[in-house]
């Protein structure tokens, strides 16, 4: 299963003619090249739901609409010429977020992670962290994890966040307030018959980061449960 080439052509043309006029014109040729990522969406959901537990749907839900909302934007172009989507673990059990962005000219990458926590999770992770950030290094510094990732991405902080001393042995992991990794795929390799396969295999490769991360956010600094009594 893959993205067919008239799929990346729509897109391609709809970057060079990102306008209602145009959109409307080729609604036919949208449709068509929707239906072709819906099926590469249901075919990741299948695929990962065979090794996690995922609340996303449908692959038709994960998708991001290919509509703009320009109204605090300076760029006003109404489209949105790629197909993006995520999918969901089940929390608050399972923590993390798989994430696929396909797009011509070789900006399609295929990852996930944790995009901007909310302060009561990013202080907790930062708390396991400077504990003992032995499980998320050991995670980080998986040779399959530098070979398919190149390392850890994410917006940091310059000095230490509040709390934290500069000179903390774990300083350079505290300071991240986001974390997530990235795959990048060539068009040739997005539009193979054995896409979908080869992204699977990208989310397989996080599930590590995934386990550690969700046990920073789902237990106190003694490994006491946190969610034990939600429902």
């Amino acid at each position: 299963m893959n993205i067919s080439p008239s799929s990346f052509s729509f897109l391609k043309k709809l970057s060079e003619n990102n306008n209602r006029e145009w959109f409307t014109a080729n609604k036919k040729e949208y449709e068509q090249a929707h239906e072709n990522a819906i099926s590469v969406a249901d075919a990741l959901l299948a695929g990962l739901s065979e090794h996690d537990q995922i609340t996303t749907a449908t692959g038709k839900k994960s998708l991001m609409r290919i509509y703009r909302d320009v109204r605090f934007s300076k760029d006003k172009s109404p489209y949105n010429p790629r197909w993006a989507g995520s999918f969901s673990r089940s929390k608050p059990a399972l923590r993390g977020g798989y994430y696929f962005h396909l797009q011509p000219g070789g900006n399609t990458v295929v990852g996930g992670g944790f995009y901007q926590p909310n302060a009561d999770d990013i202080k907790l992770i930062r708390d396991h962290i400077a504990m003992d950030d032995e499980p998320l290094r050991k995670v980080i510094s998986d040779p399959k994890f530098i070979k398919t990732f190149g390392g850890l991405q994410g917006e940091q902080l310059k000095t230490a966040p509040k709390g934290f001393e500069k000179d903390h042995p774990s300083i350079d992991l505290l300071r991240y307030k986001s974390m997530y990794v990235f795959k990048s795929f060539s068009d040739k390799e997005v539009t193979s018959p054995n896409f979908v396969e080869n992204a699977l295999s990208v989310f397989l490769v996080l599930r590590p980061f995934f386990d550690v991360m969700t046990e920073y956010l789902t237990t106190d600094l003694n490994g006491i449960s946190l969610i034990e009594n939600q429902a």
